[in-house]
């Protein structure tokens, strides 16, 4: 290819999020894009993230200006409904994507309507979810976006959607990802993947560590030994997490920790907060007119133009000297 000057001319970057690897836009338009015939109804994503130290849970739909989050539940929030540890392993993945779809649907009002599954069993149901009120309204639907994380089997993210699932939404899904699924016989244990949303992937390896080398379970496991959370204990755990969720999966907001002894008062065009010995702690500025930008550089200017002179003239009388 010759990259000629009508080649640039022509030529058009892809948009930012996808250089910068964040977005794949080719899933994404499948994903947002509604039928023309329907005006105003917008496609509902169950969208599943994971980092290093959480895991996100959202329920969005896309407008022109932008994505509109209906729900949030995220692996921090656990520890308030009694799981301590292990919050970005299997077993948390599904406690984060259960709290998501009772919290959407108590926020709609659908939480009575649609209880889903309230004990885990793992078996694959039908994918769609009737109300057994005719008269009443439809499940809430939506569509798994795993953004750029492979779909391999038995992946997290399918742990997460089992969880909303069970939750009460309705995500059209089938058996083939989840742990449990053996491709070559084409057959589904749903006993293998139960036992994993129960922790029991986890208990093994405790179990095991423990018994040969004791001083690297004490190691990899010491926020579990500071919490006092057993191999044995770990089933019953994420029960008493689940049914805690269901109870109460409204959000929490938590307390802004802020010192008691701080006064503000408006100064310099923003707020001076003081302490109680009157010494000035910090200051929030608002933020600086293009005027006030330019009178400040004109200033620094004058002041490095008038420092330099003034070391000329010295190097003068040195030299006459």
């Amino acid at each position: 290819m010759v990259k000629n000057k009508a080649y640039f001319k022509r030529y058009q970057v892809k948009y930012k999020r996808r250089r910068e690897g964040k977005t794949d836009y080719y899933a994404r338009k499948r994903l947002v894009a509604q039928s023309k015939n329907k005006f105003a109804t917008p496609k509902y994503r169950f969208v599943v993230r994971f980092t290093n130290k959480d895991i996100v849970c959202q329920v969005m739909s896309s407008k022109i200006k932008g994505d509109i989050c209906h729900a949030a539940a995220y692996a921090h929030e656990l520890p308030r409904y009694g799981l301590k540890v292990g919050l970005t392993n299997y077993s948390a993945a599904y406690c984060v994507g259960l709290l998501c779809a009772r919290r959407l649907l108590a926020k709609y009002g659908l939480a009575d309507s649609f209880t889903g599954t309230e004990e885990v069993t793992a078996e694959f149901e039908d994918a769609f979810v009737q109300n057994e009120d005719e008269d009443g309204p439809n499940a809430f639907h939506a569509l798994l976006d795993v953004g750029l994380k492979p779909t391999t089997l038995g992946s997290k993210v399918f742990s997460a959607m089992k969880g909303a699932f069970d939750g009460g939404l309705e995500i059209p899904h089938s058996n083939k990802k989840f742990y449990g699924y053996d491709a070559e016989e084409k057959s589904y244990d749903a006993e293998e993947n139960c036992s994993r949303i129960l922790g029991g992937h986890v208990q093994t390896y405790m179990e095991s560590l423990l018994e040969e080398e004791p001083e690297e379970y004490e190691a990899k496991f010491s926020k579990f030994v500071a919490e006092g959370v057993e191999a044995d204990g770990l089933e019953d755990l994420y029960k008493s997490v689940h049914k805690a969720i269901r109870e109460s999966p409204a959000h929490v907001p938590t307390e802004k920790k802020k010192p008691a002894d701080l006064t503000a008062e408006k100064k310099d065009g923003g707020i001076r907060y003081t302490n109680s010995d009157g010494v000035a702690c910090f200051i929030n500025r608002s933020k600086r007119s293009l005027r006030q930008r330019k009178n400040r550089v004109a200033q620094k200017k004058a002041h490095v133009l008038a420092s330099l002179g003034g070391g000329d003239d010295d190097d003068e009388e040195e030299d006459e000297e």
